[in-house]
């Protein structure tokens, strides 16, 4: 027994995507089915009309001189992550149903770090926007004083972080070498890298949640007790409004993304362990 289990956490990188889909039980479809079809004309849909208003917003802010300020360069810089997102889903939804059997673990690998930089990259870009707002807010300015050269390597520096945490379950934290621990959202996933994943996002947004919570209630009891003195009045309104905006946009995002990440945790922490059958002893050549 002790001989089966170090066989089956022995490093084997023969192993194709279908063996790690039938040790987790998830099942790849063979033939396309009205569901499928469905499901990719729709998703398709969704990202293509999310890649075009995002190229709107990069347009916008980058022909506008108004918006030449930290604050719209960083929610520039997190339409161009949507913008990632919808090629990232794009390309997801072209290598999805029965084309799945068909990827490499290269080109599957390749799939989902895609999707795993757009996310990293819109939080912590919010995450940016959140600090920034705190930072000017509470001195009451409508724009930071941080210089566009700190901005650009806030940027770079997001993207750099977002690349690398793409990259780490393809480059060592996967359970090739631990089938047990294989993910049954993601089956060459580690499981303990999904709840390690989904706990730092989700931390990320209570965080975001804390910080804005308290910059508008902070904002309402300013403006509420400010002067009556007109031009106040106009740019306290102002920074108000601007942070209305940013929240409305914090919402729809954690909306979309905290049942998906809920569901990584819950999977990570209870999910079954995958066993050695004959069945799946069969797909090991």
């Amino acid at each position: 027994m002790a001989m089966e289990s170090s066989l089956w956490s022995t490093c084997d990188y023969s192993h194709n995507v279908t063996f790690f889909y039938n040790l987790v039980g998830k099942k790849i479809s063979v033939e396309w089915e009205s569901r499928d079809v469905f499901v990719i004309g729709l998703g398709l849909t969704v990202c293509l009309i999310v890649v075009l208003a995002n190229l709107m917003v990069m347009a916008a802010i980058s022909m506008n001189h108004r918006f030449h300020f930290p604050i719209y360069y960083l929610l520039g810089n997190m339409a161009a992550a949507d913008l990632f997102a919808g090629i990232a889903y794009i390309n997801l939804m072209l290598h999805t149903g029965p084309w799945t059997s068909t990827l490499t673990k290269e080109q599957w690998y390749i799939r989902g770090a895609l999707i795993d930089i757009s996310l990293t990259a819109s939080v912590a870009n919010l995450l940016a926007v959140a600090v920034e707002r705190h930072q000017t807010i509470i001195t009451m300015q409508l724009h930071s004083k941080m210089t566009k050269r700190r901005v650009v390597l806030l940027i770079v520096c997001i993207w750099a972080v977002s690349i690398i945490m793409g990259l780490v379950p393809s480059l060592f934290w996967n359970c090739e070498c631990d089938l047990d621990d294989c993910s049954t959202v993601a089956p060459l996933y580690s499981r303990r890298f999904l709840i390690f994943w989904a706990v730092l996002n989700l931390l990320t947004f209570f965080i975001m949640v804390a910080m804005y919570t308290r910059i508008f209630f902070y904002v309402r009891y300013q403006i509420s007790h400010m002067s009556q003195h007109s031009s106040e009045i106009r740019h306290r309104q102002t920074v108000f409004n601007l942070m209305k905006t940013i929240s409305m946009v914090l919402g729809a995002f954690v909306i979309c993304w905290m049942p998906g990440l809920v569901t990584l945790l819950l999977t990570g922490c209870w999910a079954k362990t995958a066993t050695p059958t004959p069945t799946r002893s069969s797909v090991w050549s």
